[in-house]
């Protein structure tokens, strides 16, 4: 530790960060990896290739491959693992994995989803049921199972989990959200004695890809930069919340999102 109270790995060790949602190159998940992997992180991340091929913009033929070559590039070893976060039993078998193949997990970056358009009236309860198993359950054992097995020195533990307040004509995605918020933000009071923070990130509305002409159009008049968000700007707050530099920022929700409003 140092005198301003920054912990800090004197192995010469890489750290290892665990990503989840990392399915696509232009996603937040791939802007998240490739900057922690510049700071120094070792990567481990989760992708779902079955959920982006049932969405429009269907599955990233060779997105994975491509994003573990960048991250090689960048100085870091790299585990890719498809992982379905609906299953319960997933999270168990992913930290297993993670542990065996880049060593024990420092950093957990929620950046996975479930997030399929609907409203009060036309919701299903099939879908109602599978946001909240991605979004809320998954989440939730993914952060106890980090919980379980951390055993990092005191005050070097971060837990980041990405979230949104969209919720109107998009019900489910929302309220599971909703129940992620404070889900992380409980983590930071019952794992301080692991010396771990727990913070969440709104990025608001990121260009990836999913918005049409008049959605894009809008969201630039509606910021005060009068640009889009990007998946860089969402991994420049996980970035410094991942670094010693972070470590006093505990509990929040964190808005970042150009003034979107």
């Amino acid at each position: 530790m140092t005198a301003s109270g920054e912990v800090r790995d004197t192995s010469g060790a890489r750290p290892v960060a665990l990503v989840t949602g990392v399915g696509r190159t232009v996603g937040i998940g791939a802007g998240v990896v490739r900057q922690l992997a510049l700071s120094g992180w070792d990567i481990a991340f989760t992708h779902w290739n079955a959920y982006d091929a049932r969405m429009e913009w269907g599955e990233e033929e060779g997105a994975n491959e491509a994003i573990r070559a960048e991250l090689v590039e960048r100085g870091a070893a790299c585990a890719a693992i498809e992982a379905d976060l609906a299953d319960p039993e997933t999270p168990e078998r992913v930290f297993a994995e993670v542990e065996s193949r880049l060593g024990a997990v420092t950093a957990l970056v929620l950046c996975h989803c479930e997030s399929v358009d609907s409203g009060l009236l036309d919701t299903t309860v099939e879908s109602f049921d599978r946001h909240f198993a991605v979004n809320a359950r998954g989440s939730w054992l993914m952060i106890r199972e980090y919980g379980r097995r951390f055993r990092g020195p005191h005050g070097s533990g971060r837990i980041v989990a990405l979230t949104s307040d969209h919720t109107a004509g998009n019900l489910p995605y929302g309220a599971s959200k909703g129940a992620l918020d404070r889900i992380t933000r409980a983590a930071a009071r019952e794992l301080a004695g692991l010396g771990v923070t727990a913070n969440v990130i709104n990025p608001g509305p990121v260009d990836t890809g999913w918005m049409p002409g008049e959605t894009r159009e809008h969201v630039r008049e509606a910021t005060p930069l009068g640009r889009l968000g990007t998946p860089r700007d969402t991994a420049h707050l996980v970035d410094f919340l991942c670094s010693p530099r972070g470590q006093w920022v505990n509990g929040q929700l964190l808005m970042s999102n150009g003034g979107f409003a």
